[in-house]
C-alpha cells in the first residue's frame, strides 16, 4: 500500500482474510517472508501479517525511522485495511516493535518471543555479555557512527553466520530440542535465508537503522502498557541479544504480565511452540476454547 507520505509499505500474509489480524513483528533483518504456525491459523481463525520495516523487504526506507514512525506507518495500514481487535507479535529484534504499538494502544494484546530486552536498561547492565556492552557503548559514544559502519558492513549472510553462532547446539541429554537441529534443517534454512536476503534487498541502512532503535534507550515506558503481554522464553536459548535473564526484569516492568520460561525450548521457541503461543495472544480477545 501507499503510505500518506508517498512511501510504501509491503507485507506478506498467511491464514483467513476475515480471520482475527495478528501483527507479525520480525527478526533483525528480515523481511515478513518467514511466518509461523501457518498450519495452525484457518483452525485458530487467525489472520497474520508481517510488514517489512521500511527499508527492509519492499518497504520504502524511511529517512530517520523511529519506534514512533513504525507506529505511524502501521497505524495507516491498521486504519486503511478496517482491522479491529489486532494483536501483535514480536520476535527476537521485533520485540520493541511490538511494544511500541502497544504502548501506543494500536494492539489489544502482545506477545513477546526469544524477545530483545531494553538492554540499554540500568538494571541490565551487570548482565551483558562483553559484546554487547561494547555495542552499546560504541552506539551511546556516536550513534551517526555506529549506524554508518554497521550500513557498510552487514550482510544477509554474515547475519545468518551471526545468528547461527549465536544458537544453540544439542545439549546431548535433549538433542531434540537444540535450536540449530531446528535453524540447519534444509527448508527452514532456506526460508529464513530467503526472509534476510529480502530483507538487505536495497542494502544494509534498514537493518542498520533498525539495530540503532533496538539498542537505544526505547522511547516508549513498558511501565505504561496496560495491555496483556505475554514473554514466551526458552530457557536454552544462548543469544546474547536476547533477554539475558529470559524476561525476568521485563516481567517487573509490565503492569499486565504472563511470563513462560520452556526449560526444554531454545531461541526457536516461536516454531516449536506456535501453536501454544498463537491460542494464549487469542484467548486475551476471545473467550473460545481451541
Amino acid at each position: 500500500m501507499q503510505l500518506g507520505d508517498g512511501r510504501e509499505l509491503a507485507w506478506s500474509e498467511w491464514g483467513p482474510v476475515d480471520g482475527l489480524p495478528i501483527l507479525f513483528c520480525t527478526g533483525a533483518g528480515m523481511s515478513g517472508w518467514l511466518g509461523f504456525g501457518a498450519s495452525y491459523l484457518p483452525e485458530l481463525g487467525l489472520r497474520l501479517i508481517a510488514i517489512d520495516r521500511p527499508g527492509l523487504g519492499l518497504s520504502t526506507p524511511h529517512p530517520n525511522k523511529t519506534l514512533s514512525s513504525w507506529v505511524d506507518d502501521t497505524q495507516e495500514l491498521i486504519q486503511a485495511h478496517h482491522l479491529d481487535d489486532v494483536l501483535a507479535v514480536g520476535f527476537s529484534q521485533g520485540a520493541p516493535f511490538a511494544f511500541s504499538l502497544a504502548e501506543r494502544s494500536l494492539v489489544k494484546a502482545v506477545a513477546i518471543v526469544s524477545g530483545q530486552d531494553e538492554l540499554s536498561h540500568p538494571s541490565l547492565q551487570p548482565l551483558l555479555h562483553p559484546d554487547v556492552a561494547r555495542m552499546i557503548a560504541a552506539l551511546q559514544q556516536d550513534a551517526v557512527e555506529f549506524e554508518r559502519q554497521f550500513a557498510q558492513m552487514a550482510t544477509a549472510d554474515g547475519l545468518w553466520q551471526l545468528i547461527m553462532s549465536m544458537s544453540a547446539e544439542c545439549d546431548g541429554l535433549r538433542p531434540a530440542f537444540g535450536d540449530r537441529l531446528i535453524y540447519e534443517s534444509e527448508m527452514f534454512t532456506q526460508a529464513y535465508q530467503q526472509a534476510l536476503h529480502q530483507g538487505f534487498s536495497q542494502g544494509a541502512h534498514g537493518y542498520a537503522r533498525d539495530l540503532v532503535n533496538a539498542l537505544s534507550p526505547w522511547q516508549i515506558k513498558l511501565e505504561n502498557i496496560d495491555v496483556p503481554v505475554d514473554l514466551w522464553y526458552g530457557a536454552l536459548d544462548t543469544s546474547t541479544v536476547h533477554s539475558p535473564d529470559f524476561g525476568a526484569t521485563l516481567a517487573l516492568r509490565l503492569p499486565n504480565v504472563s511470563h513462560i520460561v520452556d526449560h526444554e525450548q531454545g531461541g526457536s521457541i516461536l516454531w516449536t511452540r506456535a501453536r501454544d503461543i498463537l491460542v494464549k495472544l487469542k484467548s486475551h480477545v476471545s473467550n473460545t476454547v481451541v
